[in-house]
């Protein structure tokens, strides 16, 4: 039986995969591993949750049903309303909540939607906490009554908390900066520009209209032209781009060039590492990460530590050895010293601190690093549990040495369906291009 709980929480379509009534068994088994529901009897203390979502229609009916779960179960409910994710959990910190949850579908279209658990301090949760709620699903409950039972009140003015927190991180203010944000009509639709403008830049906002259905659709980190095209026609230093939920960031220069997560990921490596701030002289990066990035931070002396793909295992690697910066190349970047997740606005807050103390352009600091041509081949309908037959090690072996150190290979079997991916990374576009339909030809003769 498939595992319920995939990279990012309980995603699919919803009212159809992701139902009122699997939210509300979510919420229930939740409320009993996470916030020890019955502790209001044994203790007087009952427990607390803050619930937030992003825009979707959907969420407004899941909403419902996460909060009737939780108060049902005897626990106190704080109704955020909306915002982004990375404020849902730092708001789960800072209000002494025992459990966070975050009803979005991130990236995803209009009609996906997801539900993300935290667990005291903000955290993600662990593979093996989410397979305990997993089991727990449905098991037969003693509900408390009367006095028992949760409270719910909103909470909506705790967005400023979340501003107020962010602000505070920062260590230049962002006077004459002209930038453009696009919140991808989105969880960040009203406290990103508001940030940003009390940070002292000048700011248009697109994408910042949502009604329920446009999520996504053609804006935010995954839809960059609108981005572009508005950078360059209003003559702006750069452009940041958000996704649904806003815990990643994406950037554009004055010129409409793209500043991906990898290149965030440097600026900030360097400019922390340069003050001192760097722990441990160390970044964390996972598997996807560009070889021209990791060039980069060795030549700055700065140490590259690599995780599997996901956020969640970056974080944990930072969290287990003491990192404070981290992230992936599509924008999931992770401050530790003020974030307990990845944050796209507190990320671009601080690559726009680094513009404004240095007085360099965004273009100029992205040259820090120079990207690899990197060819991705997505092979499908292939048996992903063969990704390392003898035919394919000694294929991968042998692109490996012909690449030597101007390149390198990586086979990934999806995590969710049955397909394998294979990633080149060479000098030259063409190289990468060749070395990659060999060995995806391989895959399909040799992972049936």
């Amino acid at each position: 039986m498939a595992r319920l709980f995939g990279t990012d929480g309980v995603r699919g379509v919803a009212g159809r995969d992701l139902t009122a009534e699997l939210a509300m068994d979510l919420s229930v088994a939740a409320a009993h591993v996470l916030g020890d529901a019955g502790a209001f009897a044994a203790t007087g203390r009952r427990p607390v949750a803050v619930v937030g979502r992003d825009p979707r229609a959907s969420g407004e009916f899941l909403e419902a049903a996460v909060v009737a779960g939780l108060a049902a179960s005897g626990v106190d409910v704080l109704r955020l309303g909306v915002l982004p994710t990375p404020a849902v959990a730092h708001l789960t910190a800072a209000l002494g909540a025992d459990l966070g949850v975050m009803l979005s579908a991130s990236h995803n279209p209009a009609p996906d939607n997801g539900i993300k658990f935290l667990a005291r301090g903000g955290f993600k949760l662990s593979d093996v906490v989410e397979d305990e709620i997993e089991r727990r699903l449905g098991e037969e409950w003693s509900f408390p009554v009367g006095s028992g039972v949760g409270r719910v009140r909103d909470a909506y003015g705790e967005a400023d908390r979340y501003i107020s927190h962010v602000l505070t991180t920062m260590s230049a203010a962002l006077d004459g900066l002209n930038i453009v944000v696009d919140c991808a009509h989105g969880a960040a639709h009203m406290v990103a520009p508001e940030a940003l403008v009390r940070a002292g830049a000048r700011v248009e906002a697109i994408g910042a209209r949502p009604d329920g259905l446009n999520i996504n659709a053609g804006y935010g980190s995954t839809h960059l032209d609108k981005l572009q095209q508005v950078v360059i026609s209003r003559g702006a230093d750069l452009g940041v781009a958000y996704d649904g939920d806003a815990d990643r960031c994406l950037a554009v220069d004055h010129t409409g060039s793209i500043i991906d997560g990898d290149h965030i990921m440097a600026i900030l490596a360097a400019a922390m590492h340069g003050e001192g701030l760097l722990a441990k002289d160390t970044v964390v990066a996972t598997v996807m990460s560009n070889l021209g990035f990791k060039l980069a931070m060795r030549d700055a002396g700065i140490t590259v530590v690599e995780t599997a793909v996901g956020d969640r295992y970056v974080l944990e690697r930072m969290k287990s050895d003491g990192f404070n910066l981290g992230g992936e190349q599509s924008g999931h970047v992770i401050m530790l010293d003020h974030a307990t997740t990845g944050d796209g606005l507190l990320t671009s807050l601080h690559l726009l601190g680094v513009m404004a103390k240095s007085g360099v352009p965004l273009k100029e600091l992205a040259a820090v690093m120079t990207p690899l041509p990197q060819i991705l081949i997505n092979v499908k309908d292939v048996d992903k549990g063969k990704s390392s037959v003898p035919e394919l090690v000694a294929a991968v072996a042998e692109a490996e040495a012909e690449l030597g150190e101007t390149g390198r290979v990586l086979i990934r079997p999806s995590g969710t369906e049955p397909m394998i991916r294979v990633m080149v990374e060479a000098a030259s576009e063409e190289h990468a291009t060749q070395v990659a339909g060999r060995l995806a030809d391989v895959v399909r003769t040799a992972c049936v």
